[in-house]
């Protein structure tokens, strides 16, 4: 099929590549011309393991275009899909500025009859303010139907999920339109689930809504553990067995961030609010990922006292491993606290150092190994799990650090060889980090 992909973002990218390798023809037009001659030399402007690969290898079979002109973008094309961004207002309310100026683009350019698909995030209801912007702008001559195809990525493991995912939704009007999309995913030989626009709307605020409370139930149990003398990680191991909750994202630690959850649960909320729902489970959600940080930060306060004027090392700025996107990071939010505690911060990320020095500009020292921000450090702080930071040798924090002391906010580091290195370990709710209470 002729497909353009309107928003060479995130989704976009991983989007159009993945229907490039599976045989059709790809354009991806975005406004950014910087953006677009970067990507036409073969260089994605994210970083994504594997993106790179395949963006150059469908450029070379000419399965796969980059353009910033509308013309060439929507002439002749079966199948456009909208994956432009819809970051948060103040009240946490979705901005859909954006996607109408790229559809109503869209609109006065398509040249053939064509099925348009909704890969944004949005509300319910969204899809049909899309139908009738494009129904309004168009040529009266022109069929254009509109589907909702919510993606389901994961940042770090993007390409691997659009092959492998566990569905693809399909939200349609009629069942042609969704026939098509089926047809177009038909070589990803990925489940498909058909429903009904609005549904397919809501399955994608339903579906990261609830992975963000096992994330925020599981710290709060790690609370607990420390209390009573429990390892949440043990925890969470038996919890996980049980087929009814599985052991995904029950991984204790400082807490969600990134693109999606921050912004999805908080637009889900606003959505709850409209319609006079209170979804008070959502609200406690938020509220304790929002605090989640602070354990770490109370953890250095009782064990060094004061931290002005120490130097700490902070391992991992994005907010998870495999991807520069700082966005949302508790990472960054952590190096903001450390700095409001007068420390001297000195950071290390293997890819997303550029991200952050554009937030946290000169407040903070730009390491360029880990051992070079471990050196004389009076604390380490590890914020992203990245192999290279579980992988560090556990040797060298006692060999570079004046004080060997690690608060590991993603109880990403062995105990049995913490213990084999005489350290001072403070993860978040493991057993032997703090004495129970009763």
């Amino acid at each position: 099929m002729k497909v353009t992909i309107t928003g060479a973002g995130y989704v976009g990218l991983v989007t159009g590549a993945c229907l490039a390798e599976r045989g059709h023809e790809v354009v991806c037009f975005d406004i950014d011309s910087e953006k677009i001659e970067q990507l036409q030399r073969g260089e994605p402007p994210i970083y994504e393991p594997g993106l790179k690969e395949l963006i150059e290898k469908n450029i070379k079979a000419g399965r796969l275009h980059f353009t910033t002109n509308c013309k060439e973008a929507y002439r002749q094309r079966d199948v456009i899909v909208l994956a432009v961004g819809t970051p948060e207002k103040e009240d946490g309310s979705p901005n859909l500025s954006y996607l109408k100026k790229a559809v109503d683009d869209m609109a006065c350019h398509i040249t053939q009859n064509c099925v348009v698909v909704t890969k944004s995030t949005v509300p319910p209801g969204t899809n049909e303010k899309i139908s009738y912007w494009i129904h309004s702008k168009k040529s009266p001559a022109l069929n254009v139907e509109v589907v909702s195809c919510p993606e389901f990525l994961r940042e770090g493991s993007a390409i691997y999920d659009t092959f492998h995912g566990d569905r693809i939704v399909i939200g349609a009007a009629s069942k042609e339109a969704g026939d098509l999309i089926q047809e177009m995913y038909k070589d990803f030989h990925v489940p498909v689930v058909r429903t009904d626009i609005r549904s397919a709307e809501m399955i994608k605020y339903a579906s990261n809504a609830f992975l963000a409370a096992k994330i925020s139930f599981i710290n709060e149990i790690a609370a607990i553990c420390e209390r009573v003398g429990a390892d949440v990680e043990e925890v969470a191991a038996g919890m996980g067995l049980d087929k009814r909750i599985g052991p995904q994202f029950l991984k204790a630690g400082i807490g969600y961030g990134g693109s999606c959850f921050p912004k999805d649960t908080k637009a889900l909320h606003h959505i709850a609010e409209k319609v006079s729902c209170r979804f008070e489970i959502l609200e406690a959600v938020m509220n304790v990922n929002d605090s989640q940080s602070e354990v770490l930060m109370n953890k250095a306060r009782t064990h060094m006292g004061s931290l002005r004027n120490k130097k700490a090392a902070l391992l991992g700025l994005a907010f998870k491993p495999g991807t520069d996107d700082i966005r949302e990071s508790q990472a960054i939010k952590l190096a903001k606290a450390l700095i409001h505690e007068g420390a001297n911060v000195h950071v290390y990320d293997p890819v997303a150092m550029e991200n952050a020095e554009k937030e946290l500009g000169n407040s903070v020292v730009y390491s360029g190994s880990m051992g070079e921000a471990l050196l004389d450090a009076e604390a380490a702080f590890i914020a992203t799990d990245w192999e290279e930071i579980t992988e560090f040798p556990l040797s060298n924090y006692k060999l570079l650090m004046k004080k060997p002391i690690i608060f590991d906010g993603r109880n990403c580091l062995q105990m049995e060889k913490i213990q084999k290195n005489d350290l001072t370990y403070l993860p978040i709710g493991r057993r032997g980090c703090i004495s129970p209470i009763i």
